[in-house]
């Protein structure tokens, strides 16, 4: 949903800028300098998106050893329900890193889509 937004926010700045009074002037450094602004924004914006899914990842895992630690300190030590709950826990840790690579290739990719656009409509008024 972010990633979605940041792109449709870097297209509307782009076209925004594009045709603005101030363009219609000198169209092509104005373009050019606000190219580069939504280029720097889309990778200040993925990098922070990237760091808000690392710190859910690290929090979903926090808390679901903290949840088997409690299972198990419930229990008998070695019971099978306090080895389901740890077993529990490495799945919930395998699939959150596995969810939060995903994710953040996805924001990678979607910035890199960002930046070719932008680098394709400055090439285009460039020449």
């Amino acid at each position: 949903m972010a990633v979605a937004l940041l792109c449709v926010s870097a297209m509307t700045l782009v076209w925004q800028s594009g045709f603005s009074m101030t363009a219609m002037a000198e169209p092509t450094s104005t373009l050019i300098a606000s190219a580069n602004d939504v280029q720097d924004k889309a990778r200040e914006d993925a990098g922070r998106t990237k760091s808000f899914v690392r710190e859910t990842a690290d929090k979903l895992e926090e808390t679901a050893y903290k949840n088997a630690d409690r299972v198990d300190d419930a229990t008998d030590n070695g019971s099978a329900i306090g080895r389901k709950a740890q077993r529990d826990a490495a799945r919930i840790e395998k699939r959150a890193e596995e969810d939060a690579a995903r994710t953040q290739k996805a924001i990678d990719d979607t910035k890199n889509v960002v930046e070719r656009a932008v680098d394709n409509i400055r090439d285009t008024f460039s020449n």
